[in-house]
């Protein structure tokens, strides 16, 4: 006779004591982790607050600048596109880090391809930038 599979419940508890809170108490959880994760990024992680400054710059004058909203809406997400992906750039080297400070070609390519995608979002954000502000001239 076979055992039926555990529940959705069980399962997450033998992941992770911290999985299985659902509802309103898994939201209040999330939003403390969130805010706990940008506290740590911003306190820890010069390039995070260097492009936490140019967000605080560039997205007011993203709403300031002659664009259709759709415009506008497209400068705003290329700004916090940076700072999504420096928030995942800045887990990965925490991570790497975390299981050895040893030079490793892994090591280094995990951190490298972090740091590519942080590049790639800066250029993202000239070119929408460029596009949307030359698309109105």
């Amino acid at each position: 006779m076979t055992t039926p599979p555990p529940s959705g419940t069980e399962t997450a508890h033998q992941e992770s004591p911290y999985k299985g809170k659902t509802g309103l108490r898994r939201v209040w959880n999330a939003l403390h982790y969130s805010l706990a994760g940008l506290s740590a990024a911003y306190r820890h992680e010069d390039a995070f607050r260097q492009e936490v400054l140019l967000a605080a710059l560039l997205l007011p004058l993203a709403l300031w600048l002659p664009a259709t909203g759709v415009g506008k809406a497209m400068m705003v997400a290329s700004v916090l596109l940076v700072l999504v992906v420096e928030l995942l750039n800045s887990a990965i080297e925490a991570t790497v880090d975390r299981v050895s400070l040893e030079n490793h070609r892994l090591a280094k390519r995990a951190k490298d391809i972090g740091s590519a995608a942080v590049l790639i979002s800066l250029i993202n954000v000239a070119l929408v930038w460029g596009l949307v502000l030359l698309g109105t001239s």
